[in-house]
């Protein structure tokens, strides 16, 4: 059986064009979803995330299922779940 530490996902690791590496938490990262949803006004989203109706909920469900979104031609947002050593 696996180690449900496998799943726990308390920080996150942020790769964004043309910016340095960042870590956030779940909370942080689902804020920069939200801003980023909300700026780019992104045209082309999966059907998925068409069917949802408020920004939160795409957000909350790119965090959930989803580790990269295109934001425009050559722009990008991924993040992967890692565990930080003290």
């Amino acid at each position: 059986m696996p180690d449900p530490l496998m799943y726990q996902q308390e920080h996150f690791v942020v790769l964004e064009t043309n910016q340095p590496e960042q870590f956030l938490t779940p909370s942080e990262l689902l804020e920069k979803l939200k801003t980023t949803l909300q700026q780019f006004q992104i045209q082309d989203l999966s059907p998925d995330l068409q069917k949802l109706d408020t920004v939160e909920a795409q957000a909350q469900y790119l965090l959930d299922t989803g580790c990269e979104l295109d934001i425009a031609p050559g722009q990008y947002l991924q993040w992967y779940a890692v565990r930080l050593e003290k």
